[in-house]
C-alpha cells in the first residue's frame, strides 16, 4: 500500500514499521564479521543487551531468525523426536508452531481452544496433574498470537 508520503508500509502482524531517525542511524557501512572490530561490536551490543534485560547475570544471546526459526531452535534444542509435548492451539502462530513440532517428529497433545482466547492455564494444568508417568516432555506457549490479538499472561 502506497500513502501520501510516497513510502512503502508494511501492514502485517510483525515485525513494525522502522522510525526514520532509526533507519538514518542505521546507514553506516556493514562491518565485516571477520575484521579486528567485530568482536568489540559484538560484546557491546551483548553487553547493551543486559540494559534492555535488567540484568546484570544472566547471559544475552542474539539469535538471527524469523520467530519461525526461535521455534524450531527451541524444539530441536531441548527435545528429541518422539518427546511428547503439550499445546494449546488458539490462533495462527500457535498452529503453525503444533505444526513445526508435528513435522520435525514431536507428539504433540493439541488443547483446542477457541481463536483468540488464549493458552487454556487451568486445562494445562489438569492434563499435567493426570500425567502421573511424566511422558510429557515440554509445553508450547505461544506468548503473543498477533494473528488474533492475544497476549498471553504465561509467565
Amino acid at each position: 500500500m502506497r500513502i501520501k508520503t510516497g513510502k512503502n508500509f508494511l501492514f502485517v502482524p510483525g515485525p513494525t514499521n522502522v522510525p526514520d531517525r532509526v533507519q538514518r542511524a542505521m546507514v553506516v557501512a556493514m562491518e565485516d564479521h571477520r575484521s579486528s572490530k567485530f568482536p568489540d561490536l559484538s560484546t557491546s551490543v551483548l553487553t547493551d543487551l543486559k540494559k534492555v534485560f535488567k540484568t546484570e547475570l544472566a547471559q544475552t544471546f542474539v539469535f538471527p531468525s524469523s520467530g519461525t526459526g526461535a521455534w524450531e531452535a527451541a524444539l530441536t534444542n531441548t527435545l528429541s523426536p518422539g518427546d511428547r509435548i503439550l499445546a494449546s492451539s488458539f490462533g495462527q502462530f500457535s498452529h503453525l508452531w503444533i505444526d513445526m513440532a508435528q513435522r520435525l517428529g514431536f507428539e504433540v497433545e493439541v488443547l483446542e481452544v477457541e481463536y483468540g482466547e488464549g493458552v487454556p492455564l487451568e486445562r494445562i494444568e489438569e492434563v499435567l496433574r493426570a500425567d502421573t508417568s511424566n511422558k510429557i516432555k515440554g509445553i508450547l506457549a505461544c506468548h503473543n498470537d498477533t494473528a488474533t490479538g492475544v497476549t498471553n499472561g504465561v509467565h
